[in-house]
């Protein structure tokens, strides 16, 4: 009781005499007056490079369920809660952050608010966060900073958790999926840039144009803004009803003035939603996207930043954070003469507005090497007719970093990613033993054909989902990864990007598998698991016969 009342004494109180939070050197041991837990292992964030956080939308929301649950628990109804972290000063910093916004999303807090307990008392500060950058760390996003963009989301309906759908943003934030996520809900959709084919290549899923036309009609998504060099031909898009602008700056860079005034532009007139991607979806998209949150709903740079990672981590990288500091003051003025002129009713046409922009954009240079334009007549033509650098961007390593992650299981809610990874049998390279062929052979009856068997030691999941053995050993690790994560059916009866490829101009590249009630897709081979196994059982049952 009193080492419990200790602990209490040096711990933040967010609810009085009811809920806590407390930086404790060992595990501590719930008693009859104390609930205590932890989330540190369970919620983790998956870096890029030495960042750490903050935490993305699907864990804060599956933490704010977590904690829901506890307070409205008649089992702990007369308890204390304790929400208790280690010394780690990363995961620490991810945990105040998760109960800190809790405090402003459920407790109606403003950030100042719940941020004041929090570092109260003796306890070390919180580390800052940082970008997703591999060089050093050259802006500091504070706690306080997520803290205020969570209160600025709820507060411009950006965030709200009753009408939330977690198992659709786990789905589709994962590459092989899509890689997209809503920045503003029916405003901005921040997504990875297309390719010229749906492809898989070294363990990397590519998705052509076509893959996302479903899912952008459903959600009136209308325009498309390609911020990269070009990769696909725009007329897949426009051909199918879409808008598609090229507003090209260099990987890494920030936007010229020319350039941030078109987005805006292009943003103001659109009459759906905007689908923005650059490479990798994250550095050029966010700081773009950003520019306009701070002028439309007066976000400061850092508020924006904090959101955009919550949203998409990873997102505003390197000297664009700056940027953004520095466009803030100006982004705010041109954001009060835009509303200004709006109830004066001043604002221009918007088909006025698109035609200064169509001929506007049409003497873009698109492309990452310097120096490099295109004529009218070369607009069109793919990469590997326009470009001849392959070097590795910063996009493309972020992307890659992004593929590499394993899919984990969800500990709150519906979601069982883990009904989707291959057995183990299935991928086991040992011998069958004596003992298992003797029990296999007293089991089946004689009669039946060893081969109609074999299912017995291959996965639940399909023999054409095993991955291929002819692919090399430096990328078999990387190709398991994506077919454990790819084959998991996250939400059943809804649209997903792997059913639609059927609709795409290179659904010919894939087989679909007819016996499950969603199309799936995988690499066709010359032959499947059972073959292989099928054979090897034979030889073994022929070894017990004469044994």
């Amino acid at each position: 009781m009193m080492a419990d009342d200790n602990e209490l004494m040096s711990a933040s109180e967010i609810i009085q005499d009811r809920l806590y939070f407390a930086t404790l050197r060992n595990k501590p041991r719930s008693t009859t007056n104390t609930h205590y837990f932890c989330i540190d292992d369970e919620f983790q964030y998956e870096n890029f490079y030495a960042d750490f956080g903050p935490l993305n939308l699907a864990l804060l929301y599956r933490y704010c369920c977590k904690l829901n649950k506890k307070l409205k628990s008649t089992s702990l109804s007369r308890k204390k809660i304790v929400h208790y972290t280690s010394f780690d000063s990363k995961k620490r910093t991810n945990a105040a952050c998760l109960i800190g916004c809790y405090a402003v999303i459920y407790l109606r807090r403003i950030p100042e608010e719940a941020y004041r307990p929090l570092v109260a008392g003796t306890n070390p500060p919180y580390l800052p966060f940082r970008d997703a950058s591999f060089g050093a760390c050259t802006y500091n996003l504070t706690l306080l900073d997520c803290l205020k963009g969570i209160d600025k989301a709820v507060t411009h309906g950006f965030l709200d958790f009753e009408n939330f759908d977690v198992e659709e943003y786990e789905h589709y934030e994962r590459v092989e999926n899509g890689d997209f996520n809503w920045i503003v809900p029916n405003k901005y959709l921040a997504f990875s840039g297309p390719h010229p084919k749906s492809k898989i290549e070294n363990g990397y899923p590519y998705h052509a144009p076509e893959a996302y036309f479903p899912y952008f009609r459903k959600h009136n998504i209308t325009s498309i803004v390609r911020l990269n060099k070009k990769i696909y031909d725009a007329r897949r898009f426009t051909d199918a009803g879409f808008d598609h602008y090229d507003l090209f700056f260099i990987d890494g860079s920030t936007p010229s003035d020319s350039i941030l005034q078109k987005f805006l532009a292009i943003s103001e007139s659109s009459e759906g939603s905007l689908a923005v991607h650059c490479k990798a979806g994250l550095g050029r998209t966010g700081t773009l996207i950003g520019c306009y949150i701070m002028k439309h709903f007066r976000f400061t740079a850092a508020e924006v930043i904090a959101w955009m990672r919550i949203c998409r981590p990873g997102s505003v990288i390197g000297p664009q954070q700056h940027y953004m500091e520095e466009k803030q003051a100006a982004m705010w003025v041109q954001g009060d003469i835009f509303r200004k002129k709006a109830r004066e009713g001043q604002i221009a046409n918007k088909n006025s507005v698109s035609r200064i922009l169509c001929s506007a954009v049409d003497d873009i240079s698109i492309n990452d090497d310097r120096g490099i334009s295109y004529g009218p007549g070369e607009q069109y033509k793919l990469r590997s007719t326009l470009s001849g650098s392959q070097a590795m961007t910063q996009g493309d390593k972020l992307r890659q970093l992004k593929v590499s992650r394993k899919a984990r299981s969800a500990t709150t809610g519906s979601l069982k990613l883990d009904e989707g990874k291959i057995h183990t049998r299935s991928t086991s390279s040992q011998p069958l033993s004596p003992q298992f062929l003797r029990t296999f052979l007293r089991n089946k009856a004689s009669s039946k054909k060893i081969s109609s068997a074999t299912t017995s030691s291959t996965s639940p999941v399909k023999s054409s989902k095993v991955v291929s053995p002819t692919h090399t050993s430096t990328s078999t690790r990387r190709t398991t990864r994506h077919s454990a994560a790819a084959t998991t059916g996250l939400k059943s009866g809804s649209s997903r990007i792997n059913k639609e490829y059927s609709t795409g101009h290179n659904a010919g590249d894939y087989t679909t598998s007819t016996t499950s009630s969603s199309l799936k897709y995988t690499r066709s081979t010359p032959s499947s698991r059972r073959s292989r196994i099928a054979p090897a059982m034979c030889r073994c049952y022929e070894l017990v016969q004469v044994w």
